[in-house]
């Protein structure tokens, strides 16, 4: 199986290309066709795994003011990959979001057959719009949430809270980044397609996140809490905070750690 990764050096790429050792990693803009067509000739890989796209640094409001980047990036980019990928026959994956959603669905939580319900953002918005483009193709779109693991890097949900003294206290679906890659690398080597919520089971708040971290990590942090609809009031986009359901995956036979065990784990490799 030889594996493409468009976006190998950023934040999830990284990973990816540790998780498919082999894999080639051209770094091209994916939205100039002739880069993309010239990467493919050459290459001729039998995967491409898209981990390529604006989320805005240092956070999701950068993409309100930099709409023609994040559309081209977000949308524009992944249309002409599965142009090109259909043609030869390709087999693409696509790093989705699950930040499309707001709230629990009546307690059930969003299935990959809910239409996205969230637009408060024009991030969310992108992704919102070519995850449903890309669901009417033979695509796998990974959909995942608020990533964290045991590490110090700064895209790392644990990281971006341990700085905040306000946290939000809302239940949330959220994403364990060694789970993710292995229940993705399953699905990619079975040859899935579909979209698939790559969340682990049950739900948190990333204010029990902080409760935990001050019990095992740091003795000393201070925080309190805020609710989802006082964030309009320190950030110019509005930000999702959803569950979704994750029984699609499960019935694959791929299973993630329930969420607190997953975050308890990452947690105590923080510590060290």
């Amino acid at each position: 199986m030889k594996v493409v990764i468009f976006g190998a050096r950023g934040y999830l790429g990284t990973y990816f290309s540790k998780v498919f050792e082999n894999a080639l990693t051209p770094r091209i803009d994916i939205s100039d066709v002739d880069q993309v067509i010239s990467a493919m000739e050459e290459l001729r890989p039998d995967v491409i795994i898209n981990a390529a796209g604006r989320t805005g640094r240092p956070n999701v409001d950068w993409c309100e003011d930099h709409k023609e980047e994040t559309l081209i990036s977000n949308v524009a980019g992944p249309i002409l990959l599965l142009n090109e990928c259909a043609k030869r026959g390709i087999y693409m994956a696509h790093l989705g979001s699950g930040c499309i959603y707001s709230g629990d669905n009546g307690g059930k939580g969003f299935s990959e057959e809910d239409p996205p319900n969230f637009s408060g953002s024009f991030y969310s918005r992108t992704k919102s719009w070519i995850d449903q483009i890309l669901k009417e193709f033979p695509v796998l779109v990974l959909r995942l949430r608020m990533p964290f693991d045991g590490t110090n890097e700064e895209r790392n949900l644990i990281t971006k809270l341990k700085n905040y003294n306000q946290i939000l206290d809302a239940q949330n679906s959220i994403t364990y980044i060694p789970d993710f890659l292995e229940a993705s690398k399953k699905l990619i080597e079975k040859r899935a397609t579909g979209l698939y919520n790559m969340v682990n089971p049950g739900t948190i708040s990333p204010y029990e996140i902080m409760e935990m971290y001050k019990e095992i990590v740091d003795p000393s942090k201070e925080f309190k809490p805020f609710k989802i609809d006082e964030l309009t009031e320190v950030t110019k986009a509005g930000r999702s905070s959803c569950v979704l359901d994750s029984s699609k995956l499960q019935g694959e036979g791929i299973k993630m750690k329930p969420v607190k065990e997953a975050v308890e784990e990452a947690l105590i490799a923080i510590k060290g």
